[in-house]
């Protein structure tokens, strides 16, 4: 099972928490930033329903894969 984490970081004169190199909106505080983080992982987690999805790849070809709503990420939250 794929594992994501998100990292809560200083950003922009405040508080974001990280997925990656993307960064959230940026919060006033620390424990906002980190229960709006909890949220975000929280629904990630969640099952949806199965659906085909489309996207282009890095050469500009586009993909479309079959995307299983049971197949859910663990989740965790750092910082």
């Amino acid at each position: 099972m794929t594992q994501v984490t998100y990292r809560i970081v200083k950003h922009d004169g405040g508080w974001a928490y990280k997925l990656g190199d993307t960064f959230s909106e940026t919060f006033e505080s620390h424990d906002i930033a980190r229960a709006a983080a909890s949220r975000a992982a929280d629904e990630q987690r969640a099952p949806d329903s199965t659906a085909y999805i489309e996207f282009e790849d890095s050469d500009g070809h586009w993909i479309t894969e079959r995307a299983d709503g049971s197949d859910r990420p663990d989740t965790k939250v750092e910082g």
